[in-house]
């Protein structure tokens, strides 16, 4: 069974991968993070010059993603996993040719949320200036997300509220994948 988790950044994706895996009805549970699958170096993905003309990977573009990379990985996770678990930006994008069921959840929060949230983990816990994520949210994030997230809402089969209490999410979420009705492809 393969679940994806898309949605944009700071809606809980990866809080409600971990609570999808902490209560999981199968098991083994593998959690593939979408994180770890953008491009490292120019030449591939989507490159472009910052305000000091430093190069930087685009990661609000689903072209910086090494989609092939993602697909071998969840492949073989599904040949030694109950379940697969992928959370990021472009989950969504995993290969459809992916054996077994599937469910594809679009989780949904405000951008004003979605926004204290990041700021909240990156400039607060991890020290990232404020002025830089506040810049590139204005110049670039916000229109990424609007072109490459939120369309993907209507080919989910499930849209969770990123609101909600993570344990409960994801009673909802394994509910919906193991039913074997209504969604599940």
């Amino acid at each position: 069974m393969l679940l994806t988790l898309t949605g944009g950044s700071g809606a809980g994706k990866t809080t409600l991968a971990a609570a999808l895996e902490g209560v999981a009805p199968v098991s083994p549970v593998r959690v593939l993070h979408g994180d770890d699958y953008y491009f490292t170096s120019p030449g591939r993905g989507v490159w472009a010059a910052d305000g000091s003309g430093t190069p930087r990977l685009d990661v609000g573009d689903p072209g910086s993603v090494d989609l092939d990379r993602l697909d071998r990985d969840v492949t073989r996770a599904l040949d030694h996993s109950a379940a697969v678990v992928v959370d990021g930006l472009f989950a969504h994008r995993v290969a459809r040719r992916t054996p077994g069921r599937r469910l594809d959840v679009f989780v949904d929060l405000p951008a004003d949320v979605r926004l204290a949230r990041k700021i909240a983990r990156k400039c607060l816990r991890d020290g990232f200036p404020l002025d830089v994520l506040l810049r590139n949210y204005v110049e670039h994030r916000r229109d990424a997300h609007e072109r490459h997230v939120e369309p993907v809402r209507h080919d989910c089969d499930l849209v969770v509220d990123g609101s909600v209490e993570p344990a409960l999410l994801a009673a909802r979420v394994w509910s919906a994948a193991t039913a074997g009705s209504g969604g599940v492809r």
